[in-house]
């Protein structure tokens, strides 16, 4: 007669795995099954520590509404205001690199917890119109649609570098190690 083997479910996709698990992942998703009554050392405190754990709706909503209007204000309202300035084709892609960085980090302060993802997801989403309107209204400042992609794409990886500065702002100082 066969041994009744333990039943472990996946906190990911709800699955019902046997045990022992190989790796210690799910068989279903693949997802890291860990031990929920083990407790984590202080070394692997320190690593998790800079980890984000899961994507955050809300924080998303703040992100877009945050990018979108630092992004309208300054590279399509600013020279409305001011003629002087004149953010049209290039140099307008150029002015949004450091709008998103700033943006990025901006929410990486105010934001609770660790939130690089919803940032850079949100640039994402107002690159492509800001890249496309860029290059649709360009005159003098002239540059390939290739290059408008491949701006939009260093403004993204620009503010997932500054969320991640935001919340290490934020965080402080990693904790002394004991000895």
């Amino acid at each position: 007669m066969a041994v009744a083997s333990k039943k472990i479910l996946c906190p990911s996709c709800g699955f019902s795995n046997t045990a022992p698990l190989a790796n210690n992942r799910c068989v279903s998703c693949g997802a890291k099954i860990e031990d929920l009554k083990r407790t984590l050392t202080r070394q692997e405190e320190l690593e998790r520590r800079y980890q984000q754990e899961g994507f955050s709706l809300p924080w998303f909503g703040v992100s877009i509404g945050i990018i979108t209007v630092m992004t309208a204000a300054l590279v399509m309202g600013l020279p409305m205001v001011v003629p002087l300035f004149d953010f049209e084709g290039s140099a307008g892609m150029t002015v949004a690199i450091p709008v998103w960085f700033l943006g990025g980090m901006l929410i990486g302060l105010v934001s609770p917890g660790r939130t690089f993802i919803e940032p850079m997801v949100a640039v994402f989403l107002v690159a492509l119109p800001t890249a496309f309107l860029l290059h649709s209204g360009q005159t003098v400042k002239t540059m390939p649609a290739f290059m408008y992609a491949l701006m939009a794409f260093l403004g993204v990886v620009f503010t997932l570098i500054g969320s991640y500065i935001g919340e290490r702002i934020q965080m402080g100082p990693p904790p002394k190690q004991a000895e």
